[in-house]
């Protein structure tokens, strides 16, 4: 049913990224069947994933589950799923769906599920991180811990991938740190228990929190100028603080923690050093070609062993830029070890 004014925490929104299928559909099993809330699932997926989640969800407990649909109304007792390449967002009483920029390099992205959430009901919104690498969730849990609601993340030591828990514990005031296996209960008994003295209203808009950014149409930047450049557009990335975390945008709408933006920008270098790579490859064949066609046509030994000279340059100007993408892939694993 449509959901009505609760006294409750009634909006569940739940964000996952590597391991979440498993760990949402775990979640999912074991909620309550007449659950008096309304349940909003985002898992990184790929924009040409097949869209499952909803269909293993469905299967999995006693709540139907859907993939979320533009317009459709906040129904209590229902689980809605994220499409794949779409940000699934909400307003006051109904979903909206989004192929605006992606957010942390993933669309869906948690953060504008979370931020909407916050921005709409306040509250009454339980937001939950579980297990996921890297950092998204952890700006749009911060927005509903600064709305009143109740904030949820799964044990990192629990997680089959710790970095979305370990970076939500550590930069937001979490209210519940759980395993697995207990937060359905968790949220069955969250659901409902009544909130407190509501929060000050959320100072971000509505088309702030929707858009992620509203710049474009303010003809202002969004803060401090960063000296970095965006890696999905190459325009300049602008600093943004929300208390002591910081988050990186551009004014097309891109935008990253500080752990997706390493992310990407070491996978940008690699692409680009991998361009350079292939060219220098290509300049290394062109030049001992035309060393074979210099001694096949008797050119003179000046010229054959110029082009000799060239070739050997070429090969060691591209052996040093394999070096380079070998200490770069180093340097990204020992992050990700880390």
């Amino acid at each position: 049913m449509t959901a009505p004014e609760s006294q409750g925490h009634d909006i569940i929104v739940i964000g996952a990224s590597a391991g979440g299928v498993e760990a949402v559909r775990e979640v999912a099993a074991r909620l309550s069947p007449d659950l008096p809330a309304a349940v909003f699932v985002v898992v990184h997926s790929s924009p040409s994933s097949r869209g499952l989640l909803a269909k293993l969800l469905d299967r999995a407990g006693p709540l139907p589950a859907s993939v979320a649909e533009d317009g459709a109304a906040v129904a209590h007792g229902r689980i809605h799923v994220a499409a794949p390449d779409q940000h699934l967002l909400l307003r006051a009483g109904h979903i909206h769906l989004s192929r605006g920029p992606r957010e942390n390099g993933a669309r869906p992205a948690v953060n504008p599920l979370f931020r909407t959430a916050a921005s709409s009901y306040g509250d009454r919104v339980i937001g939950v991180v579980l297990t996921g690498n890297l950092d998204d969730g952890t700006a749009g849990l911060l927005a509903i811990a600064d709305a009143g609601g109740v904030t949820v993340v799964q044990d990192p030591e629990d997680a089959l991938y710790p970095g979305m828990p370990s970076s939500a514990v550590t930069q937001v005031p979490v209210d519940h740190v759980a395993p697995l296996a207990a937060i359905p209960a968790l949220l069955n008994r969250l659901v409902l228990e009544p909130r407190g003295v509501p929060a000050a209203p959320s100072p971000v808009s509505t088309a702030e929190a929707e858009d992620g950014l509203d710049w474009l149409s303010h003809r202002r930047p969004p803060g401090h100028a960063s000296g970095l450049s965006c890696p999905e557009c190459d325009g300049p990335l602008w600093e943004i603080r929300n208390g002591e975390l910081l988050e990186f945008g551009c004014l097309v709408g891109h935008r990253f923690s500080p752990e997706t933006l390493a992310a990407a920008a070491a996978a940008s270098l690699e692409e680009r050093l991998s361009v350079s790579l292939r060219a220098l490859e290509e300049r290394v064949r062109m030049a001992e070609r035309l060393v074979e066609n210099a001694r096949e046509r008797g050119t003179s030994p000046i010229i054959a062993d110029r082009r000799l000279r060239e070739a050997e340059r070429a090969r060691r100007v591209a052996a040093q830029m394999r070096e380079l993408m070998e200490a770069s892939s180093r340097v990204r694993d020992g992050e990700a070890a880390d």
